[in-house]
């Protein structure tokens, strides 16, 4: 009698013969889901769709409209390219960087091979097509980490080389396509056929991989961003400058004793560029108005700070000022799709009253200045009363600070807008890039434990409704700035390790958010850690790690 294993799927019991791939039973459910299944959850674990059924247990379908099901996809994507790239290019020229993630797209660039033209472009997407239908399987393999080491030194891939080098775990999983061998930061879908939706187009000095957004269905439409790209060139170069351009180098630094001086260089950068921008505003003789904005946890109030003492250096007299002291009271704040509080939306700040107030400053006239209490969710009056002289300026922090609609009344030539945000400067390896989404998540779990007493829990599952907000009410805005800031620090990831595994630990694997937690942990064990001592007091990392010396 053959063994059977029972799944319940949809609150209903099924049976299957043990050895069962999971991708024949997602076969079977695929009508069911508008979008791809990818990836599979068995008792709350993620697993490949090339895995096989052997124990009993609750399973359910991640699609490619799920995060971890369209990191699987982008992935799986990225390796047909490299495989692609290979093919056309051959073993010695077909070195390809997966530099940044840009507008739904991945930013690479040819190593050895200088910048794409059309022609190679179109050969590319090609080749890629042809791969795809051929249904290839993407085979996994389970090898020692010594042995991971010693492939990809011989494979030329030293990124790999020096990450596997401080790996604690003793195994490790690689990818191989059509005998194509790399390793992967996460799962990947059974074969090529699978990867359907893709396209290819110059940009920069490489050119972008494109994938799907919202319609899983179809290639993204790529909207090139010049400020953003040039503020992530301009960080990559710093890190390569320094020597530090993966973690596998980082951790280099950190084993040779380097992070002492690599700190204080990297704080010593941030404060010549903030002294720099504050030259900039002052020398235009205009500005009343400093407006700050970017996505959670990009280090808004201390940039703000810092940028404002900076600006009392270049003679002016600033004062910080956070747009969440406009928030309507809790009661008239509106509400989500899901019924819950919309705190991301513009409409959740008293518009109003703020451009009343801005307005009265640049009269001339005092102003009580309100304060949003978070505990009671209403707005209260403290005497803090401010007038604008001549050599006053307000710097003005919050998510919607670019929106011209939140300052609708003010004069443009009184405005100079910044945008924010913490983009990383290193990257796993040549080809798996650190997502700034990671970084800023970890950062608010950290600083949401310390300052709000969150959980890591509470902070990833809120984290999928901040990202809406972001790209709805921040993204499209950040091309308008006068300036790009990037607030990440080089070293960040290995001081805030200490502070976040104990958090992500805490996570029963009964809960939903267990999946992120372990898949954050698992990005965390690439990072040797740093303890945070030796920091300034000023840097923007004390605002999550805590010990700064502003109220943040």
């Amino acid at each position: 009698m053959e063994e059977m294993v029972c799944f319940t799927i949809h609150g209903e019991k099924k049976e299957y013969k043990k050895g069962t791939p999971f991708s024949v039973i997602a076969e079977e459910y695929q009508k069911d889901y508008q979008d791809d299944i990818v990836l599979v959850s068995l008792n709350n674990r993620l697993c490949e769709l090339q895995k096989c059924a052997k124990r009993d247990g609750v399973l359910s379908f991640v699609t490619t409209k799920d995060s971890a099901g369209r990191k699987t996809y982008r992935r799986s994507a990225t390796l047909l390219m490299q495989k692609a790239v290979y093919n056309l290019l051959g073993k010695e020229d077909s070195i390809v960087r997966v530099c940044h993630c840009i507008s739904q797209a991945y930013y690479c660039e040819l190593v050895h091979h200088g910048k794409p033209d059309e022609k190679f472009l179109a050969d590319l997407k090609c080749e890629m097509m042809r791969m795809a239908e051929k249904n290839i399987p993407i085979v996994k393999d389970n090898i020692s980490t010594d042995d991971a080491v010693k492939l990809f030194h011989d494979l030329g891939m030293t990124d790999k080389e020096h990450l596997f080098k401080y790996r604690r775990s003793s195994r490790v999983n690689i990818y191989s396509l059509d005998n194509y061998v790399d390793y992967f930061y996460g799962y990947m879908v059974p074969n090529t056929s699978y990867i359907k939706y893709f396209d290819v187009q110059p940009y920069g000095n490489g050119f972008v991989l494109m994938f799907p957004n919202e319609n899983t269905r179809e290639v993204a439409e790529f909207t090139p961003s010049a400020k953003f790209f040039e503020t992530l060139k301009r960080s990559s170069k710093w890190s390569h400058t320094m020597g530090i351009g993966t973690v596998g180098a980082l951790n280099d630094a950190i084993a040779s004793g380097r992070m002492q001086e690599i700190i204080m260089v990297q704080e010593a950068l941030m404060e010549q560029r903030i002294g720099r921008l504050a030259e900039q505003i002052a020398s235009t003789g205009n500005k009343k108005f400093v407006m700050i904005a970017g996505p959670s946890s990009s280090g808004k109030t201390t940039f703000s700070h810092r940028l404002s003492i900076q600006l009392s250096a270049a003679g002016l007299n600033p004062h910080p000022l956070s747009l969440d002291n406009y928030y309507k009271d809790r009661e008239f704040c509106p509400r989500d799709g899901e019924g819950n509080y919309d705190f991301e939306c513009l409409e959740a700040l008293d518009v109003e009253l703020f451009n009343q107030d801005m307005c009265s400053l640049l009269e001339g006239k005092t102003v009580d200045i309100p304060t949003f209490n978070f505990k009671t969710g209403k707005r209260e009056y403290k005497d803090r009363f401010m007038t604008l002289k001549e050599d006053d300026i307000l710097v003005v922090e919050g998510i919607h600070g670019l929106n011209d609609k939140l300052s609708h009344t003010l004069p443009a030539e009184s405005k100079f807008k910044i945008f924010i945000s913490a983009l990383t400067q290193i990257n796993i390896d040549e080809h798996n890039y650190l997502p700034t989404t990671d970084g800023r998540l970890i950062r608010r779990i950290v600083r949401d434990a310390r300052t709000r007493n969150t959980t890591a829990q509470e902070t990833i599952a809120m984290w999928k409704s901040v990202r809406r907000g972001e790209e709805k009410y921040i993204f499209p805005f950040q091309e308008s700035a006068d300036v790009m800031f990037n607030s990440g620090l080089i070293y960040e990831i290995a001081v805030l390790k200490l502070y976040a595994e104990p958090l992500l630990f805490h996570i029963d694997k009964s809960e939903p958010e267990y999946i992120e937690a372990k898949r954050l942990l698992k990005f965390l064990d690439y990072f040797l850690p740093v303890p945070g001592e030796d920091i300034a007091k000023n840097s923007i990392i004390r605002e999550f790690i805590g010990g700064s010396v502003f109220h943040v």
